[in-house]
């Protein structure tokens, strides 16, 4: 055993490599297409299926195995090396992603299938013992595993986006080709020419690492219909800005958050519409908002504390920082009334004490299932408690055009909870037709009066923001909870329909 402890040493590093192959794939399909569960699900699933298909290919191998395992390992690190890039570049080009996606997951799920089977046949030929061999490439395969996992999300992923690393995967697999080949030359037939194919794919693999910033803004050039000036892949999410002379856009993972030209239309309805119904004004929650739109708006009220509540520091820094942002928002990010809290906002609310005026929630669209949990009736169950006794919520909730359901589900989720609802919503250029919920434990007036400075709202408009069409009304909806999140459904259904 002692002489193929190089070859241990490999389940290990293709073990993780493995993983995180599944990881990407479904984070950058995720991330396209939205709907998380569906893309792990079917990743995962067709991903195990190809590697059963792998496995049961090997047996074909009967000679020259060092030889196939190192092939098996470059095609495994040349389409994991640049899979990231052929989604997006399909996600550009063709009407036909899934088929792309599909394919991709069972050739490499394929290469992956053969290796252990092969690998274990390997050191079988010369192994005294058997059970040791099986034990200890399982063993080496399975830490292999963990190791990728943990990696890709806390590690990989956060530091260096999609392109690099699938690049530095594929380098990986391409090192233990090189590994082999290097110290089990005897046992390959025209180790030479192994030998310079394997370092030239790594170098290549390395240029990619390298450059991956520039292949990134090459596809973000076609991804987004304007100029990239910034992009920013986080801990938590993929911030990217745009700019198009006076048009400046900021998007989280794909999904655009606020346009400078009629930005001011969604935060003025969505802070100012709540506050003119609040009995006092003195502490307001903002869930989310990282931008520093809403603080903008709130700020407009003489006394009144903020406290913000965001999972991302680096969207509180971006917004902070550059210019552009921190010029539309007013540099309200560093206002001496605001208190600045980076924390899950359903963590954040199950461990609060204190009771708020207004609460509003400003979170993206309930896309997945970490962003459904902050839209469900446990959810709201916690705002209500963090609420005084005449306090006000709101929330905003899609659109109640292009995904009626969902935002009627939002509404009667709300409803579930004890609160008197009131919908209402309003033409956001950049969104389309946009709303939003007000909420509170006391029955809701009718009167609006707006008593600071506006740019869209007036006397004249609130009332017609409570005003739907009928094809803007869905009452056939069930409430959204935590153990059945039908409103990940009903959002991405609208999703569907609307590409």
């Amino acid at each position: 055993m002692k002489k193929y402890r190089l070859l241990m040493l490999t389940t290990l590093i293709i073990s993780g490599c493995s993983i995180c192959y599944e990881l990407i794939i479904s984070a950058v399909s995720s991330y396209l297409l939205g709907d998380s569960t569906l893309q792990y699900s079917v990743t995962i699933g067709l991903y195990m299926s190809a590697m059963g298909l792998g496995s049961f290919i090997s047996k074909y191998m009967k000679k020259h195995l060092f030889d196939w395992f190192v092939l098996i390992e470059i095609g495994v690190g040349v389409m994991g090396g640049i899979s990231a890039l052929i989604l997006f570049l399909a996600n550009l080009y063709l009407d036909s992603y899934q088929i792309i996606m599909y394919g991709e997951i069972i050739v490499i799920g394929t290469f992956v299938g053969v290796e252990i089977p092969l690998l274990t046949r390997i050191i079988e030929g010369d192994a005294e013992n058997l059970r040791i061999t099986i034990s200890s490439i399982f063993s080496f395969d399975y830490i292999g595993g963990l190791l990728g996992s943990i990696a890709f999300p806390l590690l990989l992923l956060p530091q260096l986006g999609y392109f690099a690393t699938a690049f530095l995967t594929g380098s990986m697999n391409i090192l233990a080709a090189i590994l082999i080949v290097f110290k089990y030359s005897d046992r390959i037939r025209k180790p030479a020419i192994f030998k310079g194919v394997t370092v030239l794919l790594f170098a290549f693999m390395m240029w990619g690492v390298l450059f991956s910033g520039n292949i990134s803004n090459y596809v973000e050039g076609g991804l987004y219909r304007d100029r990239v000036i910034l992009s920013e892949q986080t801990q938590y999410q993929h911030i990217v800005l745009t700019r198009h002379k006076d048009d400046l856009r900021l998007f989280i993972d794909g999904n655009v958050q606020f346009c400078s030209l009629d930005e001011y239309r969604y935060h003025e309805a969505l802070v100012h519409i709540p506050m003119s119904q609040a009995a006092k004004k003195d502490k307001v929650l903002i869930l989310g908002g990282g931008d520093g739109m809403a603080v903008r708006e709130l700020l407009k009220y003489e006394g009144t504390q903020i406290t913000l509540v965001d999972l991302d520091p680096e969207m509180i820094r971006i917004c902070s920082e550059n210019k552009i942002i921190a010029g539309l928002n007013e540099n309200s990010l560093k206002s001496d009334r605001l208190k600045i809290i980076n924390d899950d906002a359903y963590r954040f609310l199950e461990e609060n004490e204190e009771d708020y005026d207004v609460i509003i929630v400003d979170l993206p669209d309930p896309n997945n299932e970490s962003l459904n949990k902050l839209y469900t009736n446990v959810f709201y169950r916690l705002c209500q408690n963090s609420l005084t006794g005449d306090g006000i919520l709101a929330v905003q909730s899609t659109s109640p055009y292009y995904a009626t359901k969902a935002f009627w589900c939002i509404g009667k989720t709300l409803e579930s909870e004890g609160f008197f609802v009131k919908p209402y919503h309003l033409q956001v250029p950049a969104f389309g037709d946009w709303g939003f919920h007000l909420a509170s434990r006391k029955e809701l007036g009718d009167n609006y009066d707006i008593t600071v400075e506006t740019k869209y709202l007036s006397e004249d408009n609130v009332d017609a923001l409570f005003s739907f069409g009928k094809d803007e009304i869905a009452e056939d909806v069930e409430i959204n909870s935590l153990s059945k999140p039908v409103l990940i459904e009903y959002y991405s259904e609208a999703v569907r329909n609307w590409e």
